[in-house]
């Protein structure tokens, strides 16, 4: 693990280049961070045959502090700044972005608008295109477990000072009533290369709706793995059935 600055933000990074080979580039989830993804990233690299990169969003994990509230277009902001950003600055050439949740949302907005050059193909978990009803319970119970239960201090072992502003500029953002209008539908047409969305058919953030929106809205080829009895993190809960679907998917970009 490293630290780079990226326009003046520092970032916690962990990069694994391989020589000639696509890198997957992880995109965290709404409270995630490099640590939280654990071994997965190693994992999908050694069965595609790819390097990998991973980094805490500005505000998570050992990154700098972010400003709350988020602006409600945080994940756009994201997709056409830091993460084309990061991109340059480590001259990689083949990405491959492998999303979960608000990152799978990061993955789509950067390949509906061509942010990131040399784009291979997204890999999306939990992929969210529009706000529904179900995330909004969802995060709102997710409010008063860091208020009156134990998920704060679980995440503070991953953020460390940086967890209040993890949790509100995630929670306070997707429960703004403003964030009801928020849409990635217009973004879909713009996606040309292979994606591959992995769901969850139990998923408390989330409803079969989105991967119909994804399956039907981008331009390019799009394959989707449905999982009975597994929920919002699926590399997590049912990781010997996502691991090999995903090499499937990439085999055709291993050099």
């Amino acid at each position: 693990m490293t630290r780079l600055e990226v326009d003046g933000v520092g970032l916690e990074v962990a990069h694994h280049p391989r020589e000639g080979a696509p890198t997957l580039v992880f995109l965290h989830e709404g409270l995630g961070s490099v640590a939280q993804w654990r071994a997965w990233p190693a994992r999908v690299a050694d069965a595609t045959g790819m390097g990998w990169l991973a980094y805490s969003r500005q505000g998570y994990g050992g990154s700098d502090p972010v400003d709350v509230p988020r602006p409600l277009s945080y994940m756009h902001d994201e997709a056409e700044g830091a993460l084309p950003g990061l991109l340059a600055a480590l001259r990689v050439t083949a990405p491959v972005l492998y999303g979960h949740s608000d990152g799978a949302s990061i993955a789509l907005v950067a390949a509906g608008r061509r942010t990131v050059d040399g784009l291979r193909a997204l890999v999306l978990e939990a992929p969210h295109v529009i706000c529904e009803d179900l995330s909004v319970r969802s995060i709102a119970a997710a409010r008063d477990a860091y208020l009156q239960g134990e998920l704060r201090e679980r995440l503070r072992r991953y953020h460390g000072d940086n967890v209040d502003g993890a949790f509100w500029g995630w929670n306070r953002a997707w429960l703004d009533p403003g964030f009801r209008r928020w849409d990635l539908r217009p973004e879909l047409p713009g996606v040309r290369v292979p994606t591959l969305v992995v769901q969850g058919r139990d998923d408390p953030y989330g409803t079969l709706a989105q991967v119909a929106l994804v399956r039907d809205g981008v331009a390019g080829p799009c394959e989707v793995l449905l999982l009975d009895g597994c929920g919002h993190a699926p590399h997590r809960e049912q990781p010997d059935a996502v691991l090999p679907a995903v090499a499937a998917f990439l085999g055709a970009l291993r050099p």
